[in-house]
Order: C-alpha cells, then sequence, then structure tokens
C-alpha cells in the first residue's frame, strides 16, 4: 500500500469557533494512491465529537468519489461548518486528481 497525506482547507462561519482558534477549517487525509480510499481522516473542530463524525463520514470512502462524499456530509452533518466540510473535502479531492494526473497543485 502507497499512501499520501493532503490537505484541504475552507472558510468557517465567522461566528464559529474554529475561525476564532484557526482562521480556516482544515482536513487532513491519508489515501491510498492505488485504490484512492481515504485511510486517515482529521480535521480542525473545536469538539472532539466532530472529529470522530468526520473521519467516519469519510473513512473507507474513495476520494475520487467526490460527490457520494458530498452528497454524504449533505446528509448526516448538519453542525454550523457544514459548507467548510464540503468545500475542504472538494479542495482536497481536487489537489488528489492534480496529483494523480502529475499536474502540480
Amino acid at each position: 500500500m502507497t499512501t499520501i497525506f493532503l490537505t484541504g482547507e475552507a472558510k468557517s462561519p465567522s461566528n464559529n469557533p474554529i475561525t476564532t482558534q484557526w482562521g480556516l477549517f482544515f482536513i487532513g487525509l491519508v489515501v491510498d494512491t492505488e485504490t484512492h480510499v481515504i485511510h486517515e481522516a482529521d480535521c480542525t473542530a473545536t469538539l472532539s465529537l466532530t472529529v470522530d463524525f468526520v473521519r467516519d463520514l469519510l473513512v473507507g470512502s474513495s476520494i475520487l468519489e467526490e460527490d457520494a462524499l458530498v452528497e454524504s456530509i449533505s446528509e448526516r452533518y448538519h453542525g454550523s461548518s457544514q459548507k467548510a466540510v464540503i468545500a475542504s473535502v472538494r479542495n482536497a479531492a481536487a489537489k488528489y486528481r492534480d496529483l494523480a494526473a502529475g499536474t502540480p497543485g
């Protein structure tokens, strides 16, 4: 198995503690480059429950199935940073596609 680490970032709402603490919402992913499956995930949430829930939404899914990831987040994650989670996953997926295509991100 060959894995890489990549991040995605997005703005969270101005009234969100994430913005106060970190400025932006970040997601970190460990992805298998042969299967494109996300093996590990972490994010800059203020609650460990949020981190665990986001991890559960992403781990085991393909980074290339961006629409399915976004749909799962939209259906199941109803925290104030939902749009930031979606945007950071989209950002990470775009970086991954660029890397897979040999295009510097």
